[in-house]
């Protein structure tokens, strides 16, 4: 059981360290600083997302916001595409890389202060659940169970 927890308190702190190295990372890229309003593009693709999800009947959308740059993201990345593969139709899945011009609105939109994020809409395109950094799959699916996906 000691080492059980010793083996969590490591993997927590490389966490917060990748969390944190992504972080700077980010500010050190050469992006502008945040803005606070949100582009037209991002409301209008906002829009979309609400109108595809009540079209295709989905339980849940799971928003990944990250960037292809990023180690906890790309530790994220083939969890995402299982997810989108193992439970499509019931669940919406998009992928939104704010360190790109096209992906940074949905980064303000989302008020978004570290990456990886994953936000958790119900069918009704309402945030129910938000989560910071490298989310493991089993933890996924814990909160797409209480929108009814299975």
């Amino acid at each position: 059981m000691q080492k059980l927890k010793i083996v969590f308190m490591g993997l927590v702190c490389a966490g917060v360290f990748l969390n944190i190295s992504c972080r700077d990372t980010a500010s050190q890229s050469g992006l502008p600083p945040e803005k606070t309003e949100v582009a037209p593009a991002a409301v209008k693709e906002e829009e979309t997302v609400k109108k595809s999800a009540e079209q295709k009947k989905v339980k849940a959308t799971f928003i990944e916001l990250g960037s292809v740059g990023c180690m906890p993201c790309k530790m994220m990345a083939p969890i995402v595409e299982e997810i989108k593969n193992e439970y499509a139709g019931q669940v919406e899945v998009i992928f939104y890389d704010v360190w790109t011009p096209e992906g940074k609105p949905y980064g303000d939109k989302y008020k978004i202060r570290a990456i990886p994020t994953q936000v958790f809409l119900d069918s009704n395109g309402e945030e129910y659940f938000r989560h910071e950094g490298y989310f493991p799959k089993k933890e996924i699916l814990k909160e797409l169970k209480k929108m009814g996906v299975e």
